[in-house]
């Protein structure tokens, strides 16, 4: 038809039009070749996770410490103090030298594996790698190339920042939590499963019956380089996070394990508001009624639904009412039988008694009643 023009959209300069501009950046980005200066991102990545770990736990151990006659802090704490020293199998110092191996042991492991990157990135350049996909999608979508162009001209250039500094960052850091959360699901799993396992390595960790937040990453070693150091190795590098994503992951992924096993299940606490794998969800697991259960750790507890070993401490309180239930009837029956054998025993006797002293009356009623007669 003469005259018709194409919508701009078909050309491929108009990808091009809807590319932020370089230095639009979001409040958490820094240009600076490191976040600390005179620290690398690397370094940072290794030392803030040990930081965060000791700096929290310590927050909890004063509690524990101090807040012992604190009358407002008594409800939310799951045990009694005097519960860990009676049923905690191992000492706080051996427990303080077991998670510094551990810490030692990922330290080591993140000098090997975790990458650092070029400081100078170009991000304009990476969404005009993105552009071209947002407009065949637009178009797919919407189906009007003169619709989806005006969208575009309007929105393109949010959409598209929103989709590179937000969208696709978080994307892959919930899915490095899903990573982590499976790697750490099946193989908690298995070594509860499997005797040996469970004998030699995980038994440790649940030497620790009543938890406390220092103890959090209390395992033999080699269990810990493989649940806690690997894990959140394998996650970062399958998510492909970038070396300041990492320092997010590994830093939120200690404060997320000692929130876990402080002992506490704080209603203000955001770790324990935000999620449902919080410290009274994981202390179920470490009680004998719940070791075979609650396997989640540490963001989500979708594995535990989905696969049918989720225990909530609802449950655990009516087990433990109907386990106290039934032995109490236990307890009374053994008393009734008690009672009835004995009650019985004696009544019997009792009759026997009768028994021997009406036959000896009535012999001497006989014998009386013989002599009359003979005289």
């Amino acid at each position: 038809m003469a005259g018709f023009e194409e919508p701009a959209i078909y050309s491929p300069e108009f990808a091009d039009t809807i590319i932020p501009a370089n230095g639009t950046y979001p409040f958490y980005f820094s240009e600076n070749p490191s976040l600390i200066a005179g620290l690398s991102d690397k370094s940072l990545s290794l030392i803030a996770p040990l930081v965060a770990y000791w700096v929290h736990s310590l927050i909890f151990h004063a509690l524990d410490v101090y807040g012992t006659e604190w009358a407002w802090l008594a409800p939310y704490r799951i045990h009694e103090s005097a519960e860990v020293k009676a049923k905690n199998l191992v000492s706080k110092s051996q427990v303080v030298w077991a998670v510094l191996v551990q810490q030692a042991i990922q330290t080591i492991l993140g000098i090997i594996f975790v990458d650092s990157e070029e400081t100078s990135v170009d991000h304009r350049e990476k969404m005009a790698r993105m552009s071209p996909i947002l407009v065949q999608s637009t178009l797919l979508w919407m189906g009007n190339p003169h619709l989806a162009q005006s969208s575009l001209q309007r929105w393109g250039s949010s959409v598209l920042y929103f989709a590179y500094w937000w969208a696709i960052p978080t994307a892959q850091i919930l899915f490095a939590f899903f990573v982590l959360d499976t790697w750490q699901y099946f193989l908690h799993r298995y070594f509860h499963t499997n005797k040996f396992l469970y004998r030699h390595f995980h038994s440790w960790h649940h030497r620790l019956y009543v938890p406390y937040a220092f103890g959090a990453l209390y395992n033999h070693p080699f269990e810990g380089f493989l649940f806690d150091s690997l894990g959140a190795v394998v996650a970062e590098n399958i998510s492909r996070l970038s070396i300041r994503q990492t320092v997010l992951l590994f830093t939120f992924s200690s404060l997320k394990t000692v929130d876990d096993h402080c002992g506490y299940s704080l209603p203000f606490d955001p770790l324990q508001i935000l999620f449902s794998n919080n410290a009274d969800y994981h202390d179920i697991h470490h009680q004998a009624i719940g070791i075979k259960k609650n396997f989640s750790q540490p963001f989500f507890i979708h594995w535990d639904t989905i696969l049918g070993t989720k225990m909530t401490r609802k449950e655990v309180e009516e087990r433990t009412k109907k386990s106290k239930r039934n032995g109490l009837l236990k307890e009374n029956g053994h008393a009734n039988e008690h009672v009835n054998g004995h009650t019985n025993g004696h009544a019997n006797g009792h009759a026997n008694g009768n028994g021997d002293k009406n036959g000896n009356g009535n012999g001497v009623a006989n014998g009386d009643h013989h002599k009359l007669k003979v005289e």
